[in-house]
């Protein structure tokens, strides 16, 4: 895989409660690329995910130059789950799609691009459980076409599943970064 030392993406998490592996291994992958990597959250800080892994913020949401990056990406969780109709979440996502960047979202996330309307008409994949299946409600609600997969790509936007796609994930953003 080419080095994606021109790339820069934004990564957004919850202040508290985001999944550690969700973020911790794409962001490891692209890093590996080469890519830059900027954390964006709701204030800036200290981060401090479910599992008590720790990210310094670089920026508030308020304060993202979409021009600067070439793709965002949403990372999942319990406090994404608190997010999904945060304003200024939905609006990044929203800006970040009619810029053409590459779009990214893992495990509950997805709901939220959904809520954003980014995923009308689209293929895309969500967190769920045996006995909780309201994430993928929203996605059917909000038009998006549910799909039972680890990772599913549709155009510029990448959805995955949970914890477990992680590293599939990472993977499909570092390869769509660098147009393979």
């Amino acid at each position: 895989m080419k080095s994606l030392n021109n790339k820069k993406v934004a990564v957004v998490i919850a202040f508290r409660g985001f999944r550690d592996i969700e973020y911790f291994v794409p962001v490891d992958i692209l890093k590996k690329v080469g890519a830059g990597i900027k954390v964006i959250s709701s204030k800036t800080g200290k981060a401090i995910g479910d599992e008590g892994g720790e990210v310094e913020v670089d920026m508030n949401i308020a304060q993202v130059d979409l021009t600067k990056f070439d793709a965002v990406v949403f990372v999942g969780g319990p406090g994404m789950s608190d997010n999904l109709d945060n304003p200024d979440f939905q609006q990044l996502a929203r800006k970040a799609e009619e810029s053409g960047l590459l779009l990214g979202a893992i495990c509950i996330a997805p709901a939220l691009l959904a809520k954003a309307g980014i995923l009308k008409g689209k293929k895309a994949t969500v967190w769920s459980s045996p006995l909780d299946k309201t994430a993928i409600k929203i996605l059917k609600e909000n038009g998006a076409e549910f799909q039972d997969s680890d990772v599913v790509v549709d155009g510029k936007v990448i959805t995955a599943s949970g914890p477990h796609a992680a590293e599939e994930f990472g993977w499909k953003l570092a390869g769509l970064l660098t147009g393979k």
